[in-house]
C-alpha cells in the first residue's frame, strides 16, 4: 500500500470540520490510509504571524463565516456556526492523542464527535467536561481521561505534534501531504482526488 496522507486539523477550525468529513473515505478509494495529526492554530499564527479567519478585516470576517455554511452547503454536511468562535480546543486535541496512543480508530471516532459537537450542536469543546462528555459517550473511561488530560506527558506530546507540524510547513488547517505534495483548505478537496487517481499533476 502507498504510503498513508497526513491530515493536519485544529478542532476549532471549521474547513478542518469539513474536511475531516470526507478524507477517510476518500482515501480509502484510492486504497490509502490518512494519518490525522491535532494541532493548535493559536500557535501555528503566532509562528507564521497571521490570526483567526474571523478576526480579521471586518468583510473578510462576514465573507468566512458566509463560506463556511456555503462550503458545508455544497458537501452536503451539517453545520451550525458555533456561538462562541474562535475557541482553544487544547483538551480536545490531547483527549485524542492519549485515546490514538491505544485505540486508532476510537480516536477517530472522537474526533468526528467532538467536531460535530462544536459545529452542528453548538456545544463548547473548550470545556474539560465537555470533552470529558462526548469521549463518555464513546465509553471511554472518563476519570482515567481526566487525570490524562492534566498529565505532563500528554501536554508535551501535544506540544511535539505542533512543533512537528509547523517544521514541516503546516501555516494553517486543514493541510493534507500526499507523497510530500501539500494542500491546504477543504476546497482542495477536488485537487486531492485528482492526485491520488492520477498519481500527480
Amino acid at each position: 500500500m502507498a504510503e498513508p496522507l497526513d491530515f493536519y486539523f485544529d478542532f476549532s477550525s471549521p474547513y478542518s470540520y469539513l474536511l475531516s468529513e470526507r478524507i477517510d473515505a476518500l482515501a480509502a478509494r484510492h486504497d490509502r490510509r490518512v494519518r490525522w495529526h491535532p494541532i493548535l492554530l493559536g500557535i501555528v499564527f503566532k509562528a507564521s504571524g497571521s490570526q483567526p479567519l474571523t478576526l480579521q478585516y471586518p468583510p473578510k470576517a462576514e465573507y468566512s463565516k458566509h463560506d463556511f455554511a456555503r462550503s458545508a452547503r455544497y458537501l452536503g454536511i451539517p453545520y451550525r456556526h458555533p456561538d462562541r468562535f474562535p475557541l482553544p480546543t487544547q483538551q480536545a486535541a490531547r483527549a485524542y492523542l492519549w485515546l490514538h496512543a491505544a485505540d486508532c480508530a476510537l480516536a477517530r471516532r472522537f474526533a468526528h464527535a467532538a467536531f460535530r459537537a462544536l459545529f452542528v450542536d453548538n456545544r463548547d469543546i473548550s470545556l474539560t467536561a465537555t470533552v470529558l462528555e462526548i469521549a463518555g459517550d464513546l465509553g471511554v473511561d472518563r476519570n482515567a481521561l481526566a487525570a490524562a488530560l492534566d498529565a505532563p506527558e500528554i501536554k508535551e506530546k501535544l506540544r511535539l505534534s505542533v512543533d512537528a507540524a509547523i517544521a514541516r510547513g503546516v501555516f494553517g488547517a486543514p493541510y493534507v501531504t500526499i507523497d510530500g505534495e501539500a494542500f491546504f483548505g477543504a476546497d482542495r478537496l477536488p485537487q486531492i482526488e485528482r492526485w491520488l487517481e492520477t498519481g500527480g499533476f
